[in-house]
């Protein structure tokens, strides 16, 4: 076959391939032009949840902070220095709880959808911290044990630790014992393993002393070196029951 005919070969082939292509388009037209604009509203979806995610952070930080600067607030008549300037103060701390719980509600129930922001889970620990204050111990205790399973490890053992601590005022310490001995097993930045193993402790100082004297006097031999572990250590076996 001559360099001619090869050629022209080529150039049928093209053409037919440009043909195939024309023909293709034509059919299937509006299955393209669905797919481009599907292409095109993804694309533009990603682009503007990540805008929409970023503000939904920022307004529930802001929430958050509000309701942390009513849950700190200064209780009683301050004095000048006492508070900051255009901070609020109530009269009792009853007060001061009741409207912090309302603030962190108010900020469970505006940040529902997902994906929901991290201000969220910490406005759920907070809430039931208020619960344990204002006297709602079966609250707490409920609102607790959702926040202690947040995907968060440091938000969940705050709240495991704050349920803990519920659980045993209300006479259940073998309960609370398991999650101080699963905080001490799998410390955090906010609940360290010396935090709650001296929970732990505390929790078994009414009911079994010796059991409580056990626990401080092996976390004094495994911190000895941290002397505020120790002294602490040390002042809360003075303190126990001969």
């Amino acid at each position: 076959m001559d360099r001619q005919t090869r050629h022209q070969l080529k150039q049928d082939e093209f053409k037919d391939s440009i043909v195939q292509i024309e023909e293709y388009f034509k059919k299937h037209y509006k299955e393209i032009i669905n797919i481009s604009i599907i292409v095109i509203v993804v694309v533009g979806l990603a682009g503007g949840l990540r805008y929409y995610t970023d503000r939904q952070e920022a307004a529930a930080n802001a929430d958050l902070g509000e309701a942390l600067a009513t849950f700190r607030a200064y209780v009683g008549q301050p004095t000048p220095g006492q508070n900051e300037p255009g901070g609020a103060t109530y009269a009792t701390a009853q007060e001061k709880y009741r409207k912090a719980l309302q603030q962190f509600d108010d900020i469970l129930n505006k940040y529902k959808m997902p994906p929901r922001p991290k201000a969220v889970a910490i406005a759920l620990y907070q809430a039931g911290v208020c619960q344990a204050l204002l006297g709602d111990q079966p609250g707490s205790i409920q609102t607790l044990k959702v926040a202690s399973e947040d995907h968060d490890e440091e938000i969940a053992a705050m709240a495991k630790f704050a349920l803990a601590g519920e659980l045993a005022k209300s006479g259940k310490t073998p309960d609370a014992s398991k999650l101080y001995q699963e905080l001490a097993d799998r410390p955090t930045l906010t609940v360290p393993k010396a935090s709650a193993l001296l929970a732990l402790a505390d929790a078994y100082r009414e009911s079994q002393p010796a059991k409580a004297r056990e626990i401080y006097e092996r976390l004094g031999k495994e911190f000895a070196s941290n002397s505020t572990v120790a002294q602490a250590v040390k002042q809360q076996i003075s303190s126990l029951t001969p």
